[in-house]
């Protein structure tokens, strides 16, 4: 919390917005508080002339055996300084002092911590330096580092995506986006957040009608008030969620995996594409995608600027997060018989194949922001993998069909996939038995979402890779509101001593739906 906090009313902090670049700082305005989130019991402030602070609290990511990223934002330039220590004290604690924040990056830095203890949970301390050396109020946090890759200890992490869609925001009326405080109850080691992380092409409105009566109201700022284009309109979209005291509270103990999708620059989008759309006077795609792109690198606790990669945890569990909108073709019918084409790209694919075959974890979880099976239209063209033949892989099919069938030949075992995007949550069982395809060894895909948006579905699967719905839980209607439930995160526990996975999926209120539990192949 900041020394010192005024108080304004609901229309000050609308016109206020995020204050991007203006020196001013707005705490979380509803939800839940923890030791590491920097709430404050006053509603809704500004952070008063004074010494430097950060103005959003703190983040941390990537959280491997031996390093891990944290992330603040100053409300004035300063130098971003970072203490931490394996005491909650911070006793003894070693200091790093990061990078300089200045406009040009929004104010925004991160500190890439090395040489941590694996296994561990790491405290730390965060606050910005000014110009003359004064320091702000520093804001505290915690990770937990990964196990040692040889070492077999228990995993905990969850997952989810699609964060405020459709014009469903941060509701004071209902505590805020209170599934980000059901996901940190848990404790997990880590949150894969699966992509969709803001919706750049959903403005907000103040309030909105249900159709039973009742009325959601959202928290607004200027950026999320219409469709991003500029470079500070997006940034706007991820400092909007970090107003919500729930999504800080995550952040503040829980290392995040970000990954992106569509919705980070606008709907279904792809390289080289020009937009016939009224609302945005930018057409060029590429030229909105960059923008959102440095946003995302800036805003998020992310230590590449690559968004594809590879974190060990472990003996158990390898997790290769997937870029599949980057490299991704054109939308079209999805039928081509071209292998150089797909959503991957010959690069990531070929690491991706490689990578699989490498690893010598008992699991290998693929984070996928696009659905294998499901279909995913675009208008008259397809977004996703599927295109609804039921037949011989085509379009897309294709390079996910030679990653299933050279793993498959190379002997590689326990391959799971994890994704959103859909806005509901399932589980697919992938069998080449009831596969058009055959090549491959049975899987499962677990679908889990939306965090704070409408939801959805289901979705028709496509017969290619054979899979069958052994769970799904979607609403009776297109776009119902977080009010109306159906809003879901995945958790993923493994056990040390056996290798076991069980996978539940939970409804917003963190009950469980449904869970399996999948034992090793030897």
């Amino acid at each position: 919390m900041t020394p010192v906090e005024r108080n304004f009313d609901r229309r000050t902090l609308l016109r206020t917005g995020t204050a991007v670049g203006a020196g001013l700082a707005i705490t979380p305005v509803v939800g839940a508080a923890s030791a590491g989130a920097a709430t404050s019991d006053s509603g809704p402030g500004l952070v008063l002339p004074g010494r430097p602070g950060l103005s959003h609290g703190v983040q941390s990511g990537d959280a491997i055996a031996d390093s891990a990223i944290v992330w603040g934002r100053a409300d004035r330039p300063g130098r971003l300084v970072v203490e931490y220590s394996t005491r909650p004290d911070l006793r003894g604690a070693a200091r790093v002092r990061g990078p300089w924040l200045t406009p040009e990056n929004d104010l925004t830095g991160r500190v890439r911590l090395r040489g941590l203890p694996s296994g561990r949970r790491i405290h730390y301390r965060v606050h910005v330096e000014g110009e003359r050396g004064a320091a702000g109020q520093a804001v505290v946090g915690s990770l937990v580092t990964a196990p040692h890759e040889h070492q077999r200890a228990d995993v905990r992490f969850v997952w989810s995506g699609d964060t405020v869609g459709q014009g469903w925001g941060i509701n004071p009326d209902i505590g805020g986006m209170t599934i980000f405080e059901q996901m940190r109850r848990l404790r997990p080691d880590f949150f894969l957040n699966s992509g969709d992380t803001v919706y750049s092409d959903g403005p907000l409105v103040e309030s909105v009608a249900l159709p039973d009566g009742r009325i959601w109201r959202n928290l607004t700022t200027p950026e999320k008030s219409k469709v991003a284009e500029s470079l500070t309109e997006y940034r706007g979209q991820f400092a909007y969620n970090l107003l919500d005291a729930n999504y800080r509270a995550l952040a503040a103990e829980v290392a995040q995996v970000v990954q992106w999708d569509d919705h980070e620059v606008r709907n279904n989008w792809f390289p080289g594409q020009v937009i016939d759309d009224a609302r945005y006077t930018e057409k060029r795609v590429d030229v909105l995608a960059a923008r959102a792109k440095r946003a995302f690198h800036e805003w998020m606790p992310i230590g590449d600027d690559r968004i594809y990669r590879k974190l060990s945890y472990g003996r158990h569990l390898d997790v290769f997060v997937l870029d599949m909108r980057t490299y991704k073709d054109p939308n079209d019918s999805n039928r081509y018989a071209d292998p150089e084409r797909g959503l991957l790209g010959e690069r990531q694919r070929r690491w991706l194949i490689e990578g699989l075959s490498h690893s010598r974890a008992t699991w290998k979880v693929i984070a996928a922001d696009l659905p294998l099976g499901l279909i995913v239209p675009d208008g008259a063209n397809l977004e996703g993998v599927a295109q609804g033949d039921n037949g011989a892989p085509l379009g897309r099919e294709l390079e996910f069909a030679e990653v299933l069938r050279t793993a498959q030949r190379r002997g590689v075992r326990g391959i799971v996939f994890l994704t959103a995007d859909v806005h509901y949550t399932a589980a697919h069982h992938y069998d080449p038995s009831r596969a058009a395809f055959k090549d491959f060894d049975p899987f499962w895909e677990f679908v889990s979402g939306p965090l704070n948006a409408g939801a959805f579905g289901p979705n028709a699967l496509d017969g290619t890779f054979g899979p069958k719905a052994e769970f799904v839980h979607a609403p009776p209607r297109a776009n119902a509101s977080p009010m109306e439930g159906f809003q879901h995160f995945g958790e993923v526990e493994i056990d040390g001593p056996s290798g076991d996975l069980t996978v539940r999926l939970r409804d917003g209120a963190s009950a469980v739906l449904w869970s399996t539990t999948l034992r090793p192949k030897r």
